[in-house]
């Protein structure tokens, strides 16, 4: 039975009745519910109890304000910590309280009541200290006021992320954010609005307003119409707009998106403009037991009236500070629900206010002293503010408003500045930091015809049109006096209902020298966790004020940190299915290497090369030989584009240059280039590359493919915060340039035979050197740089230019007997020449002089990134693993990782194997590996140890199997 259902009213379907259950009880409520509307509904008081003193709490707000009521959701619903005004009610939804065992209504932790005098605020940073926290630390887990995280993730379904960009966010599609939707749109903005309700309204869907001359909710509907019929309009329901970042980058979690499988979705989005709409939230008053079930707030109240149906109680008293809670006695007076009186703690109260409620009492310049009862409220103690006789009222609710703070969280993250406003005790939006403003009860306008208008005038400035004549719609006109707490209450004085802050805990925190609000903070706890002080922040704020003897605006407020409400990490975590976020990457010549039969791969950074080219009946090992032996004996041509490749000029350049890579780079000439390596600031080699230079302020850097967006980000990063001040500018170019690269004993003869402007001879052109000029008649620059061991000219193009360039290429190349080489043979040409390959031989744990590349740790440049980590590691003697060459004996594969062995037995790995290659050079396996000590094992044999306690017995060489002197590469 819903005991406390009203006859009519409410935006919910009476014909859909639901089921579910509360702490093991089973309960019914309607479709269009909440949990908390539905157990109001139901008579449920008590719902929960206290964080820290296990006192009895209820249901306090309707919305994400919600401080005391916590709940876990059971099943395939699984989730911690919901706030119950925020979750929707379904059929068999099952729910329990949080922090109360067994239940709320017998809950063993209540003692801590016992000992309240001896816990107050910060006793735990005195008393946990000696003699160590640890020992403390798992039971003060277990006493922990919140839910668990659930075992397992939800069985109903996934998460998902996207990414989109407006020209207009906006957060809250309340009258102000709807109305500046509106204009915006029309305009032909794209716009995305954003609001956490199940529909859109704000506010309107709690009050009995109208617009225009007809019923608000009415212009609601014709507005949301209008929206979602415009194609640059995007609506979002139940999605919250959680954080605001750097550059307008937003983020938005959208519950129960309209889609099967699918529980939440996260969206990242890029605003030209954002538009904080977010209304504001109603604070409570401060005053003896304040906490009681049956304690409410007034806008709550009469959310619970109006939208829900919903008597939260039979016999009312409101205690307010301000006009606004006068709408709300008449709402409960309309419901048939008794009002003992308004209590209002002004000096004066205006004659709009007294016109809204005939006939009902008011007690000017009264304040509610206590609230009594236990697990519900039953009565409350009155008394003028200036003092006199008390009096006793029976009541078993109580709506309480000490005025409206614009919900300032958003624009607070975007750090924005915060202005105290006397005519509304609060505090507004100050100066913007971002491209934002604020519109609606959020800038301080509380009165509908001003939110109205305020929106109007928010999306017209965005827009750059004028804004349209506002509709009327008469509302109370907002007035208040701040009252930050009773002076002569009795009993506890709650500030923060979420963490059990009271009065007594800010005093306490100033007598102990912490002044400063954000100190307060976090000695008292006030303002944290996931209320994040949407209702008590202000009266702390009041409370420190007061105590100080100083203005709101001297003592400000806390920092509004993300999320503004709890955000499930599957939802932050979320992903998309397919290739639509990280798409594959392509060379101009993909569709050419798919037409010649390639076997397609997916390389660092995910772009698609060619592994192999086997022809008709050929067998993969077969093929790559094929590949090899081409450009060891004659000539052979691969893709080089993916190749990470960026531009640095600037004065410092040079300098840059010799910041980041072991070798000098600052003396090279123009035109010549050198191999260099960059290590990371804990010694470890991070990425190699070769580095020309083009003029006096210009050079040209690669890096290996899949690391080349790091290698970026650790350039900028540099750039951007060790060295501000030095004149460097870095510009990926990987996409700006395509390149064919000849390698082979024959490469000069085909780049002779397709004709180019450039002196080919090795003496006008010596390895490591770059030019500029044309080949097959299209303009092209050459650098002379070997992967492979062999002669080699790569040979850059802008990208649209590759195709034909390749085409003459290969038919220059054709009488040489040229061949497309894919990256598997790339992989045995550079194992045969002890090519070092990020992955494979630097696997993160090695440096340069266990590679055997100590020639190229300059020791010239008085410093570098990671040189001083390095000699600090190798100072200590240890053994290092160390590159070398392995010969299996006998002839056979090994698996690249295998570990190696003494003996081949079952002991600690002495190194493992990096790569096995079929050598065309040496026509037999071979491979590097890592190994203890290896340079001085040079001749020795090791032993591979593989599955099935086989054995295969390697000789240690030197980490070069071809061309040792590099003669053919220079040539």
């Amino acid at each position: 039975m819903q005991g406390n259902r009203l006859s009519r009213g409410g935006r919910i379907d009476r014909t859909r009745p639901l089921r579910f259950t509360f702490n093991g009880r089973a309960f019914t409520g309607f479709a269009g519910d909440t949990l908390a509307s539905a157990l109001l509904a139901n008579g449920v008081r008590l719902t929960a109890r206290s964080f820290k003193y296990h006192r009895p709490r209820g249901i306090v707000g309707a919305g994400v304000e919600e401080p005391s009521t916590l709940v876990e959701l059971l099943g395939e619903d699984a989730s911690g910590n919901r706030p119950a005004t925020t979750v929707e009610l379904r059929e068999g939804l099952a729910a329990r309280s949080v922090n109360c065992w067994p239940s709320p209504g017998v809950d063993l932790g209540a003692v801590a009541q016992l000992a309240a005098r001896f816990i107050p605020a910060g006793f735990y940073y005195k008393t946990f200290k000696w003699p160590n926290w640890h020992l403390y630390e798992p039971s003060i887990r277990k006493a922990a006021g919140l839910a668990a995280a659930p075992k397992s993730p939800p069985a109903g379904g996934r998460y998902e992320t996207r990414f989109a960009h407006a020209d207009l966010l906006i957060a809250g599609a309340g009258p102000a954010g709807l109305m500046a939707a509106l204009v915006a749109g029309r305009a032909g903005l794209r716009v995305m609005i954003a609001d956490e309700g199940v529909e859109p309204g704000g506010a309107l869907l709690s009050r009995r307003l109208s617009i225009g001359g007809r019923p608000a909710l009415d212009w609601v509907a014709a507005t949301v119409a209008e929206l979602e019929a415009m194609g640059n309009v995007t609506l979002l329901r139940r999605a919250t707009v959680w954080a605001y970042r750097e550059h307008d980058y937003l983020m938005v979690t959208e519950r129960a998106p309209d889609r099967t499988g699918l529980l939440e979705r996260t969206w990242r989005v890029r605003a030209g403009h954002v538009i904080t709409a977010t209304g504001a939230i109603e604070r409570g008053l401060v005053f003896g037991n304040n906490d009681r079930p049956g304690v409410m707030l007034a806008s709550a109240v009469q959310s619970y009236v109006n939208r829900y149906g919903v008597a939260p109680g039979r016999r009312a008293v409101i205690f307010a500070n301000n006009t606004s809670a006068y709408t709300v006695a008449a709402d409960l007076a309309a419901a048939g629900i008794e009002v003992a009186a308004i209590i209002d703690s002004r000096s004066d109260v205006p004659a709009e206010a007294r016109a809204a409620v005939p006939g009902l009492p008011i007690r000017v310049g009264y304040v509610v002293t206590t609230a009594h009862g236990g697990r519900s409220l039953r009565a409350v103690t009155v008394a003028p503010r200036a003092g006199g006789e008390a009096e006793r009222l029976d009541c078993d609710l109580l709506a309480v408003s000490g005025g409206w703070n614009p919900a300032v969280h958003l624009f607070s993250q975007s750090r924005g500045t915060l202005r105290y406003d006397d005519r509304l005790a609060s505090f507004l939006p100050g100066d913007a930091a971002q491209s934002t403003c604020a519109a609606g009860a959020a800038a301080g306008a509380m009165e509908l015809e001003a939110a109205l208008a305020s929106g109007a005038a928010a999306g017209a400035s965005v827009a750059g049109v004028t804004p349209p004549d506002t509709p009327a719609a008469p509302d109370l006109a907002y007035a208040v006096t701040p009252l930050w707490r009773v002076e002569s209450a009795r009993g506890k004085c709650f500030l923060d209902l979420q963490n059990d802050v009271t009065v007594e805990d800010v005093h306490l925190a100033l007598r102990e020298g912490y002044a400063t609000v954000e100190h307060v903070k976090r000695y008292t706890t006030g303002g944290m966790g996931l209320d994040q002080g949407k209702t008590g922040n202000i009266n702390i704020t009041g409370t420190v004020a007061l105590a100080q003897g100083v203005p709101m605006q001297a003592v400000g407020t806390t920092t509004f940190r993300a999320p503004y409400t709890p955000v499930s990490f599957g939802a932050v975590g979320g992903l998309r299915d397919g290739p639509l976020a990280l798409p594959y990457r392509h060379t101009p010549l993909t569709a050419w290497n798919i037409a010649q039969g390639a076997v397609m791969y997916e390389a660092g950074a995910r772009w698609r090369r060619p592994g192999y080219f086997p022809r008709p009946g050929e067998a993969m090992q077969d093929a790559i030989d094929r590949e090899a032996r081409a450009v060891r004996e004659g000539v052979g041509v691969y893709d080089g584009s993916p190749l990470g490749t960026f531009e640095i000029k600037g004065r410092d350049a040079a300098r840059f240059l010799d910041h980041i890579y072991t070798t000098v780079m600052s003396t090279l000439a123009q035109g010549t280039g050198r191999y260099g390596l960059m290590l990371s600031d804990d010694g470890l080699i991070f990425d190699d590359g070769v580095c020309f230079r083009l003029d006096a302020q210009r050079w040209i850097v690669s890096s290996s493919t899949g690391n080349a967006d790091a290698v970026h980000r650790h350039m900028e990063m540099l750039l951007q915060t060790d060295l501000r001040d030095w004149s460097v500018f870095v510009t990926p170019v990987t996409a700006q340039w395509a390149n064919a690269t000849l390698c082979g004993p024959k490469a000069r003869e085909v780049l002779a035979d397709l004709g180019t402007d450039v002196d080919l001879s090795p003496e006008a052109f010596p390895f490591m050197s770059l030019r500029d000029g044309r080949v097959a008649g299209l303009p092209a620059r050459i650098v002379r740089v070997s992967f492979t061991g062999e002669l080699s000219f790569e040979i850059n193009v802008a990208p649209r230019h590759l195709p034909a360039l390749w085409d003459r290429i290969m038919a220059a190349g054709a009488p040489h007997g040229i061949l497309p080489v894919g990256s598997e043979a790339n992989h045995v040409l550079r194992v045969e020449k002890g090519f070092l390959s990020l992955g494979h031989e630097v696997d993160g744990t090695v440096d340069p002089y266990d590679l055997g590349m100590g020639w190229a740790m300059s020791r010239k440049k008085p410093d570098y990134i990671g040189k001083r980590a390095v000699e600090i590691r190798r100072a200590a003697g240890k053994m290092r693993h160390e590159l070398v060459g392995i010969i299996p004996e006998p002839d056979v594969q090994i698996p690249e990782g295998a570990p190696l062995t003494p003996g081949g037995h079952r002991q600690a790995s002495e190194g493992f194997v990096t790569a096995c290659v079929k050598s065309v050079a040496q026509d037999r396996w071979v491979g590097l590996a890592l190994l203890d000590n290896g340079h001085a094992r040079h001749g020795e044999m090791a032993h591979v140890r593989l599955k099935g306690d086989k054995v295969i017995a390697v000789r240690i060489t030197r980490p070069c199997h071809y061309d040792p002197d590099g003669e053919r590469l220079r040539s």
